[in-house]
This record gives C-alpha cells, structure tokens and sequence, in this order.
C-alpha cells in the first residue's frame, strides 16, 4: 500500500500512455503484470493512474512494450517523477482533502501559472487579512484555532512565487474582484497595495478586465491553467466548484481555455493600467475612510 494514492493530472496521462503502449506491443496486462512481478490489479491502477510506477518497474515496461523512442520515454519518465518541491504540506496530509493536494502539486510543479478570477483574489496573492475574511466567510463552521491554520496554509502556498525560480504567473481579473471590500474597506485597500507591489515582480502580471467588458465575462467562472515545460509538456485546467474541484487535461478542453484566455486579455487593461486602476480604488477607499 505504500505506493497507492490519489490520481492527478499527472498519473492519468501516464497510465493512459502506458495503456496505449502495451495495447500497441500487443501485451496482455497479465504479462505486464508479470514483468513487473505483481498482478492484474496493479497494473489496471497505474493505467488508470491510480498507482504510483516505480522508475525499475518503468524500465521493465519499456522494454516489454519495445518503446525505443528516446522522446517517449523521457516524457514518460518525467510524467512519472515525483515533484521535488511537494513536501511542504506532507505533514498536513490528514487534514487537507485530495483535491487541495492536487492544486498544491500543481502550483508547486507548473512553470507557468494562468488564471481568471471574476469574484476574488487569488489565494496565491491573497493578504492574511484578506484570506482570514474570505475563509471565515466561506467556511462560517470554522473555530477561530482553524482559521488560523487554514490561513497559514494558504501563506505558505504563496513561497513558491519567492523561490529561486517561480512560475510565471498572469492573473486575469474581472473588475468586481478588486472592488469587493471583503473584509471592509482598509482589508481591501491593504489588499490592492499587495496586488500593486506584486504587479512589479517579473514573473508576476496582474492584468484587469473592466466592467465595461462584463457582458461576455460575467459568463466565465474562475480557472486556472497549469502548464508544465518539456519533457512533460502537459497542461492541466483547474477548474473550483462547490463540491470540489475538476482537473482537465482534455486536447479540447486545453485549446478552449486558451481560446478563452485570449479574449480576456484582449479585453483587459494593460499591467499599468491595471495598477493605476487600483491605485485609484485605493484613493477612493482612503477618502471613504476619512469621510467616515
């Protein structure tokens, strides 16, 4: 049971990879299974990317299913690998539900990072402010104790942005998100300050889409894309609702998230424009605020 665990994006596009070849070299799963001294059922999960594949059992398969291109078999051995940065949380495990471990491997592994957010800020940029309100909002049941775990842990997902080498991140906006005073008016303008620091960063673009483009927006709930470079070159739409969360890797899927993305940016302000649009919020939030 040692390598039982969870599917991710990452584990289904290789056991359907390992499917296609071994169905391709005319190999039974018995005799898969038996390369790699198991049995049926083992096989049957790491082909529905429900079992980890060790890289000697990789290996067996391989030259089982004669997989002689050097491309395919670096890909698959790269869809394999374990991420080296997902240790973090590993002693939270018990109290984090698969599909937020899955959204902490994919932010802590993706080289790039695209995401549009109609209604909040995104929990990677979120203040402890800001995240504490939202949480508390969200999640009404929570004692105060698990708030503040709750928002450590969603600080905690915002290193991988001061990392050596982050991802690139673009964060499309709806405008309603940047003036949404969750938490009250200063949470908020203490938030939009972070945006505009943040928006200074290299790898970092926070661009805003503004009301007067709500028309087609407003029918855009929030995702994210998560991009992987080669060998891997996957991409994986993230995709919240209320029961959880969806990861797509689907070819179509893929291009209509781009498709989508597109639109958004075209319809976006600029990164200067952005900031000064927040700027100007700020201002108004200030002189609410003195007027109070």
């Amino acid at each position: 049971m040692a390598h039982a665990s969870r599917r991710t994006a990452r584990r289904r596009r290789l056991g359907t990879a390992l499917r296609e070849a071994r169905e391709a070299a005319g190999i039974s799963a018995s005799d898969a299974a038996q390369a790699i001294h198991t049995d049926n059922t083992k096989i049957s999960r790491i082909e529905t990317g429900r079992h980890r594949v060790t890289r000697l059992e990789l290996e067996t398969l391989f030259a089982l299913y004669e997989v002689a291109d050097e491309k395919m078999r670096e890909w698959l051995i790269a869809l394999a690998a374990e991420g080296n940065q997902r240790t973090w949380w590993r002693g939270h495990s018990n109290r984090l539900n698969p599909d937020f471990k899955e959204l902490l491997t994919h932010e802590s592994d993706a080289a790039r990072i695209t995401a549009f957010q109609s209604q909040l800020v995104p929990g990677l940029l979120q203040t402890r402010e800001y995240a504490t309100a939202v949480i508390r909002d969200v999640s009404s049941h929570l004692t105060d104790e698990d708030v503040d775990y709750f928002v450590g842990i969603r600080l905690a997902r915002q290193e991988i942005l001061r990392q050596k080498n982050p991802p690139q991140y673009l964060v499309l906006l709806q405008e309603g998100a940047i003036r949404q005073q969750i938490g009250g008016p200063i949470v908020l303008a203490d938030q939009l300050r972070h945006l505009i620091a943040m928006n200074r960063t290299p790898q970092l673009t926070i661009q805003i889409v503004p009301f007067y483009q709500y028309g087609w927006t407003a029918a855009q709930g929030p995702f994210t894309v998560f991009s992987y470079p080669k060998p891997l070159d996957l991409e994986v739409v993230h995709i919240p609702h209320l029961g959880g969360s969806l990861y797509l890797e689907d070819d179509e899927v893929i291009r209509k998230s781009w498709r989508t993305i597109a639109r958004l940016k075209a319809a976006a302000l600029s990164s200067a424009q952005s900031a000064e649009l927040m700027e100007s919020i700020v201002r108004e939030l200030e002189q609410h605020k003195r007027g109070a």
